[in-house]
């Protein structure tokens, strides 16, 4: 009995190192597999795409949400009251300062001038009276021929009557005036919007509406608001009279609506943003701008000369950090982490890691890991170093492309791909 029980012990014990056997052979195939990635120097070659740096310029910019406001903004309201008999301005059109835009029925103060004119007509003519009377009684008072007591009050009366004149021509001034409100003009040069009245209404001073809202549309501002601290290196140039160019674009940021420059800065920070409002003038000739519209506005900070180059989708991130498939003489590629600079939707600085004529990978990232082998798409499938890339026009367009400051977020032009994140184990981030 105890031998039989020696024999089946042995027997399982066979079995679980079959199972182990087994188990770890089929482990390894997995792991060596090529969804698993390769050894280094091992495996198929994978086909990619690559970029060779280059040195260049490239502008620093700062992207932020802006809107368009209007210099200034005038809602029209009539000065009188009365019906509107007429109505001048096209809805949406320009209109010059003083031009006429509507009428309130002027009769009644064309009359109301008149009975002003008369009163100061009849009253400059007892004026004139008072005054040859005092005449006449100063001279019989120089010869003794009149009481003193009649020629002061003569004199009072004059000067009655001459105050009685002056409030005359105020009231005549003031229905001339009345008369000229009566055609209401425009207070600045501007757009004018939706009208809120129409031919016949009755219009008062007081009303809220008024008749219709201009707003000057050339030149234009937008307001957009930074982060705090990239406050101190603005304000420093444009205090120092440094013009710092800011463009507006779409709000899908890729179409240029119009180019302007800085023309103000805020004087406290907003503490619920950690930001600081700037605001750009724009001519705005061509009419692309329009009030109340949302923009993205692109301050350019300053130019960097001399910086290493890559194509934005070189750039790799994943658990080391940072970094880019570096293309080997050997046809193969090496994980090289790099510290990235100022950057734009397609053209990314390299501040270390990278030197110039360096080769890096800008697509098929996703199959690859430190030390595999590579085809370059376009060569021999030999795998002969020095290859080029596929891709007609190279990279990255002209030298000196725009940037966007190095933060968290992707600029309205940036690299987002999936495919593009992953860490050299192949686990997507």
């Amino acid at each position: 009995m105890n031998k039989r029980t020696q024999v089946i012990g042995g027997l399982v014990l066979l079995l679980v190192a079959i199972a182990i056997t087994v188990y770890m052979t089929r482990w390894r195939n997995a792991s060596e597999g090529p969804g698993a990635g390769f050894r280094k120097g091992g495996g198929p070659a994978v086909s990619v795409h690559v970029a060779t740096a280059r040195t260049g310029n490239i502008d620093v910019i700062i992207d932020a949400l802006g809107t368009v406001t209007a210099r200034n903004t005038a809602l029209v309201r009539t000065r009188v009251a009365g019906p509107i008999v007429k109505i001048n301005f096209a809805e949406g059109h320009e209109v010059k300062a003083g031009e006429v835009l509507a009428e309130v029925d002027p009769r009644p103060y064309k009359a109301a001038l008149e009975q002003a004119q008369g009163q100061l007509a009849h009253d400059a003519a007892l004026l004139a009276i008072s005054k040859n009377d005092l005449d006449r009684y100063q001279t019989l008072l120089k010869q003794d021929s009149i009481a003193d007591q009649q020629v002061a009050d003569q004199a009072g009366l004059v000067q009655q009557y001459e105050g009685t004149v002056k409030a005359d021509k105020a009231n005549v001034e003031t229905a001339r005036l009345n008369l000229e409100f009566s055609k209401i003009t425009a207070p600045i040069a501007g757009r004018v919007g939706l009208r809120q009245v129409d031919i016949g209404n009755i219009v008062q001073p007081a009303d809220a509406t008024g008749i219709v809202y201009i707003t000057e549309t050339h030149p234009l501002f937008v307001v957009f608001a930074v982060p705090t601290e990239r406050i101190a290196a603005i304000d420093a140039k444009w205090r120092n009279g440094v013009a710092i160019k800011v463009e507006a674009y779409d709000r899908d940021g890729k179409t240029l609506l119009a180019t302007g420059s800085l023309n103000g800065t805020d004087n406290l920070v907003d503490t619920t943003t950690s930001t600081v409002k700037l605001k750009a003038i724009f001519e705005n000739k061509d009419g692309a701008l329009f009030p109340n519209q949302f923009v993205n506005a692109r301050l350019t900070l300053e130019t960097l000369s001399g910086q290493v180059l890559i194509p934005s989708t070189g750039v790799q991130r994943g658990t080391p950090g940072t970094f880019v498939y570096k293309v080997n003489d050997d046809s193969t590629v090496s994980l090289q982490l790099v510290r990235l600079g100022a950057t734009n939707g397609d053209t990314t600085a390299i501040i270390d890691g990278l030197s110039t004529n360096d080769r890096v990978v800008t697509d098929g990232t996703d199959k690859l890991r430190d030390g595999s082998r590579i085809d370059i798409a376009g060569d021999a499938p030999s795998g002969t170093p020095g290859g080029k890339s596929g891709r007609k026009g190279g990279w990255g367009g002209k030298p000196g492309g725009k940037a966007t400051e190095g933060k968290s977020g992707s600029p309205p032009n940036g690299d987002a791909g999936s495919h593009h994140k992953r860490d050299p184990a192949g686990n997507a981030q």
